[in-house]
């Protein structure tokens, strides 16, 4: 009897089973654990796009380090094999200053600085003040000019920088004549001009604000081109970010600035380094490149 009552207990198990549409083949059991897969290192150095899924649990050693240099970080995979290996981007440096110069490209060089103008004078104003969007206009096409278009067509006047020398120089004052006979936008010199006009073939008038600011723009070009030939091997860039922090001799930049108020003679010497006899005047400009309220009008 206990045996039927077994197999009866099994049948209304059995009969249970089908009418709650159990069975066999819907038991959940474990399925069977597969390897995932294995990423083999390959030569190539080309990046892949990530596929959204979490990478091994052990980073690469160096990605924050890496991050904190500006880079991105490489992958773990990548990271893991010996055969791949990242290069920085070669960036082009500027030249250190001669330490003895090559001698001057031209003999034909501006008329000395004039003596400073006597304490307590103030200065002047004739004619009209042009507008700051007239200056505007004229210093950013001072800029844009070609100067040596023929023997170092790659000598561009930085309107960041034409714009800072003028606000420096007169406060884009167009009409504004200084004690010591400076005129204008660029406080451009008498014979200065005169010089500029026969050296290049040009008729600028000084008075005028437009032609002032050519004037100004062709003075700094001829300095770049002046001392770039003495001191930097003919590498004209007028770049910030090749001057060394704290080193005002150190790119072309400075000793362009420094000689458009002192002179050139006394920044490029025959024989002699470099020189910035007015590194207050260096600074403030270099100030105004990226400071200078007049950058927004």
């Amino acid at each position: 009897m206990g045996r039927s009552v077994t197999r009866l207990g099994v049948a209304l198990l059995a009969a249970l089973l089908l009418a709650t549409g159990g069975g066999c083949a819907r038991v959940d059991a474990p399925a069977a654990e597969v390897p995932a897969p294995v990423a083999l290192p390959t030569e190539s150095t080309e990046p892949t796009e990530a596929d959204g899924s979490e990478g091994p649990d052990e980073a690469s050693p160096t990605p924050k380090a890496v991050q904190s240099m500006g880079a991105a970080p490489r992958s773990a995979a990548a990271s893991s094999s010996p055969s791949v290996s990242v290069r920085p981007t070669p960036r082009r440096s500027a030249p250190a200053p001669r330490r003895v110069p090559k001698p001057p490209t031209e003999t034909n060089v501006p008329p000395k600085q004039p003596k400073p103008a006597p304490s307590g004078c103030r200065p002047t104003y004739k004619g009209e003040q042009a507008s700051r969007a007239q200056v505007k206009a004229a210093l950013t096409d001072a800029a844009g000019r070609t100067y040596w278009p023929t023997s170092a067509p790659d000598i561009r006047v930085p309107l960041d920088l034409i714009k800072a020398t003028a606000w420096q120089e007169s406060g884009w004052q167009s009409n504004i004549v200084a004690c010591d006979e400076g005129i204008g936008l660029m406080q451009v010199m008498p014979d200065t001009a005169t010089w500029m006009n026969q050296r290049f073939g040009q008729n600028y008038d000084v008075w005028d604000y437009r032609d002032n600011a050519y004037l100004g723009g062709t003075y700094l070009a001829w300095l770049t081109k002046y001392i770039g030939d003495m001191y930097f091997d003919a590498d004209y860039r007028l770049d910030a970010s090749l001057c060394t922090s704290g080193v005002l001799d150190s790119c072309l930049l400075n000793a362009v600035i420094a000689a458009y108020n002192f002179g050139h003679g006394a920044v490029a010497r025959p024989g002699q380094p470099l020189a910035i006899p007015n590194p207050g005047y260096v600074r403030n400009v270099r100030a105004l490149m990226s400071e200078c309220v007049c950058l927004g009008f």
